[in-house]
C-alpha cells in the first residue's frame, strides 16, 4: 500500500525536492552525537552558565524511536518529572516542526533578532525547542514535553514534507503512542510559534484524536499560497523561504515547496492540499496574534474566527512571538489553559478568561504620544462595536479626506524603484482607535504594461507627519539604533493584489472589508485604462492622541523591513514596468475604509 508522501509524489509528478546535507554535514546546524537512553536531570540543573536552572528533578530520554504507519521512523527527546509513571501519569505537551528538537538547529534566538528577541539568557534553559515551551518549566507543573524532529528532519527518517496530510498523520501516530505511554496520563496537548502552531491546525483541521485535548497555537497561518508564498498574487518574500530550505538538515530531501511557485503560479490542486480548513478543528483552541508578524497575523486571526470548537480564545499581545512565549505570566496564563483541559481541573478557565484579549499599538516606543492598549478584554473579532468609516484620497493634496474631492487629479510613482510610493495622510482631531480589517479602493493605471503590481500600507504618523514605529519588545538602546528588521519593529499593516488577478474576486467569500481572490486566472490590464482594485489589509489595532494620524501609503513593493538580518531585502519584480497612477476625484472615487472602535 502506497504511502501519503508516496501518493503526494504520484498526484504531482513535477513536485521538486531540495537534497538536504545531514546534520554532522550542515555547516550551521546544531546537533549532538546521538546520545539514546534516559538522564536524570538533577534538581537545580543547567545546560551550561548562565541558563536557567531546573527547579526539580526531570527525566531526560533521547533518541526516542517512535515509528509511523508506514514504517518510517521518527525521534523525540522527552522530558518528564521524576515520578512520572503508571502510578502518577502527567499529561503530555507536543511541539512538533523540523526546526531540531532539544536546543538543535539553525534558528536560535541569538541569530534570529536583535538583543535575543528580548529573551535573557537566563530566561530559557537552552533545552527547549526553537519556538517551543521550556522544558525547564513545565516539569515541576507536572507535564511532559515531548519535542520531535518531524519526517525527515535531524535523524528521522523519510522526506520532509511542509504540512498537508502526511504531517498530520504522523501527528496522530505519535498522538497514539505518547497516549499509551505508562507515564502519560493519556491527555496531550499541542503547542508552540510558527511551523509549531501550524502544525496544530493543520492537524486539528484533518484528524482528530481522543487524546488530544487541546491547541495552543500562538501565531498560525492556514493558507501559504495567499499568505506567505503569493500575497496579492505576486510571488512574495522569496529570501525567507530560500532561508527556510537552507536550515533544514535530514537523511534525505524536503519538499521543495517554494520551488514550486514558478511551477505553479496560480493557485491550483496543489496549493489546495496545503490549505488548511480551519473551520474543521474540534478541539478547545487558544489563539495568540499579533500586528508585527508579515507571516501569521492574518492566519491566526482567521483560525480564531472560523474555528468551529465552542471552547475558543483570542489574545492579542503587541510583542513579537518568541519574546511573549516565554513572558512569565502567559506561561503561568497557558498552565492555566492546559490544567484545564489536559488535567481537567476546575479552575475557573472558562469564567475568568475574556474571550478576547485586545492590543492597540500606540507606537510610544518611536515617539508616539499614547501608550499602547495590552490586552484589553473584549468580546469577539471584528469588535462587535467596531464602525466602519471612509477616508477618500485626494492626488492633488496628497491628503485623505471625510468628503469626497471635487475635483479630478492624479499622482504617481514608479513602479521599478523599490521606494517610490505614493502617499496620504489623515490627522485625527480627537482620541482614535483603530481597530479591524481595513480596506482600500484604488483607481490605478499603468500605460507602460498591461499588469502591475500595488502594495498598500497604513502608517500611524506624529502630529508633525513623521511616520512611527512600534519596538516588538524591549531594547537597551533607543529605537533609532535598532536594526530595522520585522522581528523588532513592526510599521504597520499591508495588502497586495497585482492587478491581472482582480477578476478573480470571489463575491461570496468576501465580505464588506475583507476581499477574497481564488487567483486560480489572470486577466492582463489594457496598457493605460483605469482598473478598480480592492485591496483588503492584514488585521490592524492602533490608537491615536488628537493630532496624531495615518499614512496611507502606496507602491509596486513591499515595504515592510525583512523578517531578519539573514534575509536580502525584496529585489524588484519585473512585473513592474514604467510608472503607476492612483487615480481620484470624479468617477475615480479611491478610497480607504477604516474600522473605528
Amino acid at each position: 500500500m502506497p504511502s501519503t508522501t508516496d501518493e503526494l509524489k504520484s498526484r504531482f509528478p513535477d513536485l521538486e525536492w531540495f537534497p538536504l546535507p545531514t546534520p554532522e554535514e550542515h555547516p550551521r546546524f546544531i546537533y549532538e552525537p546521538s546520545q539514546s537512553g534516559s538522564t536524570v536531570l538533577g534538581k537545580g540543573h543547567t545546560r551550561s552558565p548562565g541558563r536557567r536552572a531546573f527547579p526539580t528533578e526531570t527525566i531526560f530520554e533521547q533518541d526516542v524511536a517512535i515509528q509511523m504507519r508506514d514504517g518510517i521512523t521518527i525521534y523525540a527527546d522527552i522530558f518528564r518529572p521524576v515520578g512520572s509513571d503508571h502510578e502518577h501519569p502527567v499529561p503530555a505537551i507536543l511541539p512538533w516542526s523540523p526546526y531540531g528538537k532539544t536546543g538543535t538547529g539553525v534558528q536560535q534566538y541569538e541569530n534570529m533578532a536583535p538583543f535575543r528577541v528580548g529573551l535573557r539568557l537566563e530566561q530559557t534553559s537552552g533545552y527547549e525547542k526553537f519556538e517551543g515551551p521550556d522544558p525547564a518549566e513545565w516539569m515541576h507543573r507536572g507535564y511532559a514535553i515531548v519535542n520531535i524532529d518531524a519526517r525527515g528532519a535531524g535523524r528521522s527518517e523519510g522526506n520532509l514534507v511542509f504540512w498537508g496530510q502526511q504531517e498530520a498523520e504522523d501527528i496522530y501516530d505519535t498522538i497514539e503512542w505518547i497516549s499509551n505511554q505508562p507515564w502519560c496520563s493519556g491527555s496531550v496537548g499541542m503547542a508552540g510559534n510558527s511551523w509549531l502552531a501550524i502544525s496544530q491546525i493543520n492537524f486539528g483541521s484533518r484528524l482528530e484524536h481522543p487524546a488530544l485535548k487541546a491547541l495552543a497555537p500562538w501565531e498560525c497561518r492556514n493558507d501559504i499560497y495567499r499568505d506567505s508564498l503569493v500575497r496579492g498574487g505576486r510571488k512574495h518574500n522569496p529570501g525567507l523561504h530560500k532561508f527556510l530550505l537552507a536550515g533544514f538538515a535530514g537523511p534525505n530531501s524536503a519538499e521543495n515547496m517554494p520551488a514550486m511557485i514558478h511551477k505553479r503560479p496560480l493557485f491550483d490542486e496543489y496549493w489546495e492540499s496545503k490549505y488548511i480548513n480551519t473551520v474543521n478543528i474540534n478541539v478547545p483552541l487558544y489563539v495568540v496574534a499579533s500586528y508585527s508578524s508579515q507571516l501569521h497575523s492574518r492566519g491566526a486571526f482567521h483560525t480564531f474566527r472560523t474555528a468551529k470548537s465552542s471552547k475558543k480564545w483570542l489574545r492579542v499581545h503587541p510583542y513579537q512571538e518568541w519574546y511573549d512565549l516565554y513572558r512569565p505570566d502567559m506561561v503561568d496564563d497557558l498552565q492555566k489553559y492546559f490544567d484545564r483541559f489536559l488535567k481537567g481541573i476546575d479552575n475557573d478557565w472558562e469564567l475568568t478568561t475574556p474571550k478576547v484579549r485586545l492590543s492597540l499599538l500606540g507606537f510610544e516606543a518611536g515617539g508616539g504620544l499614547i501608550q499602547t492598549v495590552r490586552e484589553r478584554p473584549e468580546s469577539d473579532w471584528p469588535v462587535p462595536r467596531q464602525s466602519l468609516k471612509t477616508l477618500f484620497l485626494n492626488a492633488s493634496t496628497k491628503k485623505l479626506q471625510v468628503d469626497k474631492p471635487s475635483n479630478i487629479s492624479s499622482c504617481s510613482h514608479s513602479g521599478e524603484d523599490m521606494e517610490a510610493t505614493s502617499d496620504f495622510i489623515f490627522n485625527f482631531h480627537d482620541y482614535t482607535e483603530l481597530a479591524g480589517y481595513a480596506k482600500a479602493e484604488l483607481w490605478m493605471s499603468c500605460k507602460e504594461h498591461d499588469d502591475f503590481d500595488v502594495a498598500v500600507q497604513i502608517r500611524k504618523i506624529s502630529k508633525d507627519g513623521k511616520p512611527l514605529e512600534h519596538l516588538n519588545y524591549p531594547c537597551p538602546v533607543e529605537i533609532e539604533k535598532v536594526p530595522n528588521v520585522n522581528t523588532a519593529k513592526a510599521l504597520g499593516p499591508q495588502g497586495f493584489l497585482r492587478a491581472s488577478h482582480s477578476c478573480t474576486q470571489v463575491e461570496e467569500l468576501s465580505t464588506q472589508q475583507e476581499v477574497f481572490y481564488q487567483h486560480d486566472r489572470r486577466e492582463a490590464v489594457r496598457p493605460g485604462s483605469v482598473a478598480k482594485l480592492e485591496i483588503t489589509f492584514w488585521p490592524m489595532g492602533m490608537i491615536f492622541a488628537p493630532g496624531e494620524g495615518i499614512m496611507l501609503r502606496v507602491s509596486g513593493h513591499d515595504m515592510c523591513y525583512p523578517e531578519t538580518d539573514k534575509i536580502p531585502p525584496a529585489s524588484i519584480n519585473n512585473e513592474n514596468v514604467g510608472n503607476h497612477v492612483v487615480h481620484t476625484g470624479g468617477d475615480h472615487d479611491s478610497k480607504l475604509i477604516l474600522p473605528f472602535i
